[in-house]
């Protein structure tokens, strides 16, 4: 199915994703030791953010959220964990957990319908925290453990593994800590480009500064291709990138900080400029290097709360533990955005939906 039939279709069924109750989608059951939530953060769509108070920024404005899959499990799998998303090719939604499964999702009301485990080539668990699915369907997946990039079919089948610069493997391999590594993974429109976002910088670069490793397909294979650096703010990593068709890309940074919460803030970062630092051994913020360039457009403390409750302490309690995001389509000049949070399987924290409207 071609991309544009598949915003249009996710743009239709979104808007009733805001319906789901606390009780959770069909076929999904709470688990026995946790209430559902009740709140569905669902309100009127307005043209702009003022009309009904949703304005996170002039940029961004919030539509609603839902926190009807937290605590859920499907098919024996807890509906949790989630790091990761993607729209299919059937119009479906791929949501990853970052413990080795792959959820399909109804795009009209969340609910799950399928999950497929996936695994290394010996059979063991992944870390899998960044999602793309490829024209043909198959499904890109990275793994912070080493870290890695392998396609899997979507039985959970392991057709390849991209090569990854070996500084970015962890140490002692290379120059990167362990759960530090690929977090956000992108296919840019076309299908020709893949890029993915160490979350926080490697040793003997600069802390705050991130690279974006990119690969090029040729030969209906993905090699190697340009590298660029990336300013996180103080204390923020980078879990999830989005490509947009004109080369820029949607970046969420995030942090925590013990007994105030989550910082989550969305920016719209510019490589077609950047140097490629392939070649760049440290990065220390020297002349020469242009770092990708970015624009905040929003950051999500300043969103309406609409009702939502936090099992911790947050400055906003809208807010968790953001990690994955997808663009879903185009509406009245905005970018249709969805949200996830990754709950860790944590009591004090929620599995929760976020749709955004976001003016680029």
């Amino acid at each position: 199915m071609r991309l544009r039939t598949v915003l249009a279709t996710l743009t239709a069924g979104l808007a009733a994703a805001a319906t789901l109750t606390a009780a959770g989608p069909a076929n999904a059951r709470p688990a026995a030791d946790r209430a559902t939530d009740t709140a569905s953060g669902t309100a009127p769509t307005a043209p702009t953010g003022t009309a009904t108070g949703d304005a996170c920024s002039p940029a961004v404005s919030l539509d609603g959220f839902s926190d009807a899959l937290d605590k859920t499990t499907f098919d024996g799998t807890f509906v949790g964990n989630l790091s990761a998303l993607a729209l299919d090719r059937d119009g479906s939604l791929a949501a990853l957990s970052d413990r080795s499964s792959l959820f399909r999702l109804d795009a009209k009301t969340l609910a799950p319908e399928s999950v497929v485990p996936l695994a290394d080539e010996s059979g063991a668990a992944l870390d899998s925290e960044g999602l793309a699915v490829d024209g043909d369907g198959t499904r890109l997946v990275t793994s912070e453990t080493e870290p890695s990039v392998r396609r899997y079919s979507r039985d959970g089948r392991i057709l390849d593994r991209l090569p990854v610069p070996s500084s970015l493997l962890v140490a002692p391999a290379g120059r990167a800590t362990a759960n530090q590594t690929f977090e956000g993974l992108t296919l840019f429109p076309g299908g020709r480009t893949l890029l993915a976002s160490m979350e926080y910088a490697i040793s003997g670069d600069s802390t705050g500064i991130v690279r974006f490793q990119t690969w090029r397909r040729g030969h209906g294979r993905f090699a190697l291709s340009a590298q660029y650096a990336y300013r996180a703010d103080p204390g923020l990593g980078v879990p999830e990138v989005q490509a947009l068709p004109d080369g820029r890309l949607l970046v969420l940074e995030r942090g925590f900080t013990a007994g105030v919460g989550n910082t989550v803030r969305l920016y719209l970062a510019d490589p077609r400029h950047a140097t490629d630092t392939v070649g760049v051994a440290d990065l220390t913020g020297q002349d020469g290097v242009r770092p990708v360039r970015k624009t905040l457009l929003a950051d999500i403390v300043n969103c309406p709360s609409r009702g939502a409750t936090a099992g911790q302490p947050q400055p906003n309690p809208l807010l968790d533990n953001i990690e994955g995001m997808v663009i879903t389509g185009r509406a009245k000049g905005r970018l249709q955005v969805l949200l996830v949070s990754d709950d860790n399987q944590n009591a004090a924290q929620t599995t929760r939906f976020y749709r955004l409207r976001v003016r680029v």
